[in-house]
């Protein structure tokens, strides 16, 4: 009979456990899913749901909220009428976007299986298996044509950001700058469909502003990955990293944080931003614009965060306190302007 000390040494193989699995750990192949024993055969109950609830990412959902952002600032001291007409769109932007998350797990498990995090993803860890995430897949991208088909021209941002992030799962994603572009435009498209659905005008500065700072976090999560992977090279994780470099990166964030702040500056003054009171919301929100993309870059720079900017924007209790500022102060000047 082998002993443990024979099997850390290399000698035999693997000690073999009795059926019942009463001891040890489960088969290395069997990976272990919160909630399950690992037992093998046992069924995990949940652990399928789980897998598919993690595999759409809810926690991604929040950042499609960019929809509501023209309605709420373009529509004067009553926006919530424009807000509701919005509201489909933003359902269709979870739907394509959690359609979009399916498809790109599918093209990347081989890849994920190498990366150290991702590896954990519910496809790469086998959580999920690829015949049921391709129907998932199915499922969001049918209900997401048949959203569509009710919402009329709003839609059509939609369908384009679909089909473009089909080409990015497979191709796109594979091009460096291309890859970080491609991710800054879908936002481009939420802001344009959100503003088609409420009828409110849509501002060339704001279009840049949000393309802008997701140029900024695109970068910025390049620069993360490509710093953070140990072991085997960052490009074999993410081929687009081999065209990057460090001080590229560095000076891309630098240079999309300042059109930020100059494109933000020039919407509020321009007649896109509506209401009056131009001066004082320039006095007011621009400081706690800089503050928090100053703040973004010191987590980026200093910290060697921003891995997961939407996480980084969630977590993070300086743009969390940053955020609701930004947001008491722009309630209170709508409700002086409702007076």
């Amino acid at each position: 009979m082998s002993t443990a000390s024979e099997y850390r040494k290399g000698l035999v193989g693997p000690p073999v456990h009795p059926p019942d699995g009463a001891t040890g750990p489960p088969p290395a192949d069997l990976p272990e899913e919160p909630g399950g024993s690992g037992l093998p055969g046992e069924p995990r109950r949940g652990s399928l749901v789980r897998g598919l609830l993690r595999l759409v990412r809810p926690f991604q959902w929040p950042k499609n909220a960019v929809v509501l952002v023209l309605p709420l600032l373009a529509s004067g001291a009553s926006p919530w009428p424009a807000v509701a007409d919005a509201l489909p769109v933003l359902v269709l932007f979870v739907l394509a976007s959690s359609a979009t998350y399916v498809v790109n797990d599918l093209a990347d498990r081989e890849r994920d299986r190498r990366h150290p995090v991702k590896r954990h993803r519910p496809i790469a860890s086998g959580a999920v298996p690829v015949p049921v995430a391709i129907v998932l897949g199915a499922v969001l991208y049918l209900a997401l044509l048949a959203g569509s088909a009710a919402a009329g021209a709003a839609a059509v941002p939609v369908l384009v950001y679909a089909v473009t992030n089909i080409l990015y799962s497979f191709v796109l994603k594979h091009v460096s700058v291309v890859d970080v572009f491609v991710i800054a435009t879908g936002f481009v498209l939420r802001v344009c469909a959100g503003a088609m659905a409420a009828s409110v005008p849509i501002s060339s500065w704001f279009l840049l502003c949000v393309f802008s700072v997701c140029i900024l976090l695109g970068f910025g999560k390049r620069r993360h990955e490509l710093t953070s992977v140990q072991g085997e090279p960052s490009e074999l994780h993410r081929p687009a990293l081999r065209a990057y470099s460090v001080p590229f990166l560095n000076s891309m964030v630098t240079f999309a944080a300042s059109v930020t702040v100059l494109a933000y500056v020039s919407f509020l003054q321009s007649d896109a931003a509506a209401g009056g009171m131009r001066q004082l919301r320039i006095l007011l929100s621009t400081p706690l614009a800089v503050f928090a993309i100053a703040r973004y870059l010191q987590i980026l720079l200093v910290s060697e965060g921003g891995g997961e900017p939407t996480r980084t924007l969630f977590t993070d209790r300086t743009m969390l306190a940053v955020g609701g500022l930004w947001l008491t102060g722009f309630g209170l000047l709508l409700a002086v302007q409702s007076w």
